[in-house]
């Protein structure tokens, strides 16, 4: 005669195989996500952070010279001139620096990969292009007449 019960478990092993599936499964699930999170975290967020910075900095220097060109007024014998920028006060959650160098606007940031030169070009009449701006205000560019020329300063 056959005996049926050769293949029953009834001591309650075999129902814990199912728990140790799934506790194994959830397991190498969290692992799965742990490695993404640090994969981002750890390279691809901060290096896409800084390529976006880059970008915007690039363009804040961008539309700085527009307004500085733009607030240069037509030839006249006497001129003064006041434009206000709003700019971002942060580029990368960090503030910033703009400051004109030799005829360059540069924007000067903490992270070592943000930054931006823009050469400034404005009419012969302009002697003179100075001035620094620490993000987090707004920006005046103010335009004067002197005997030499025009004068331009940020600030």
């Amino acid at each position: 005669m056959f005996n049926w019960n050769v293949g029953d478990r009834s001591d309650g092993e075999r129902a814990m195989s199912p728990v140790i599936g799934k506790a194994l499964e959830s397991t190498l699930i969290i692992l799965y996500i742990a490695l993404i999170t640090a994969t981002l975290y750890g390279g691809t967020v901060p290096e896409y952070r800084a390529t976006a910075g880059s970008e915007i900095a690039d363009r804040t220097a961008a539309d700085v010279v527009a307004e500085i060109q733009r607030a240069v007024p037509p030839e006249s014998v006497d001129a003064e001139a006041r434009t206000r920028i709003d700019l971002p006060p942060t580029i990368a959650g960090e503030t910033y620096h703009l400051e004109i160098v030799e005829r360059t606007l540069m924007v000067s940031h903490p992270n070592p990969n943000i930054g931006a030169a823009v050469p400034i070009v404005v009419p012969d009449r302009v002697v003179t292009i100075e001035g620094a701006w620490q993000s987090g205000g707004q920006l005046t560019i103010i335009v004067r007449s002197t005997e030499d020329g025009l004068v331009v300063r940020l600030r």
